[in-house]
């Protein structure tokens, strides 16, 4: 027998929750609630638990709170699920790593939709060494650490995540929306100006290297060059 992948949905608002326990639940998923950040934290790290519906505003403690706390020891899959829709609210839920993010009011099929998208990206195995080293840089996807002439760098992890599509990808050019395919997923609805925002912490993060460098490619998006011997 099938085992159902298990989905923690966690808002204050009780219709909400009735709503997506009746969706999901129809969809074949195994559904918990929870109406608390501080609750929500000892349920999210569960190992049961597939993936993480988090509302932001929410007593106790928020969204915010409880997503960073999560990223410290686990990488369970999190959907942000809130009534901000400014552009700098979804680049802050990204950047705290968030694997995606809807703004109610939503369509329970288009939450749906996002679940299996996100579940997909977070099931497929990566083709690549778990360990990538450029001169003094190294990024590891095991464990979500950056080194940086041995010393590791405190970076979030879509962060570590773009920068690994880079080492692994080096010497190409890729459109913005290319990088949001590969790195935040084909079903990321978002705005594509994150992925500056994204490239610009790196580039401030890392400095400038011989070994390396991000280039923006005017009209069209970024490369990694990466010199080679």
């Amino acid at each position: 027998m099938e085992t159902k992948t298990k989905v923690l949905v966690v808002d204050d608002d009780k219709r909400i929750l009735q709503i997506l326990r009746l969706y999901l639940t129809k969809d074949g998923y195994d559904v918990v609630t929870c109406e608390r950040g501080d609750d929500a934290l000892d349920l999210a790290l569960d190992p049961t638990v597939g993936i993480l519906i988090l509302d932001i505003m929410l007593p106790g403690m928020d969204g915010w709170e409880v997503l960073k706390n999560i990223r410290r020891t686990s990488k369970v899959p999190v959907i942000m699920l809130t009534a901000k829709g400014d552009i700098s609210d979804r680049i802050n839920g990204l950047d705290c790593g968030a694997d995606d993010y809807i703004v109610k009011p939503f369509e329970p099929k288009e939450l749906l939709a996002r679940v299996k998208a996100v579940l997909r990206r977070a099931a497929a195995a990566p083709d690549e060494p778990s360990v990538i080293n450029v001169g003094e840089l190294s990024v590891s996807l095991d464990n979500y650490t950056v080194t940086l002439a041995g010393k590791k760098q405190e970076m979030p992890p879509r962060e570590i995540e773009l920068l690994n599509f880079f080492v692994t990808h080096p010497n190409r050019v890729y459109t913005r929306d290319q990088i949001l395919d590969n790195v935040w997923g084909v079903g990321y609805f978002g705005d594509s100006r994150t992925v500056d925002v994204h490239i610009k912490r790196l580039r401030d993060r890392l400095g400038e290297s011989p070994d390396w460098n991000i280039e923006t490619i005017w009209g069209v998006g970024y490369r990694m060059n990466i010199k080679t011997e």
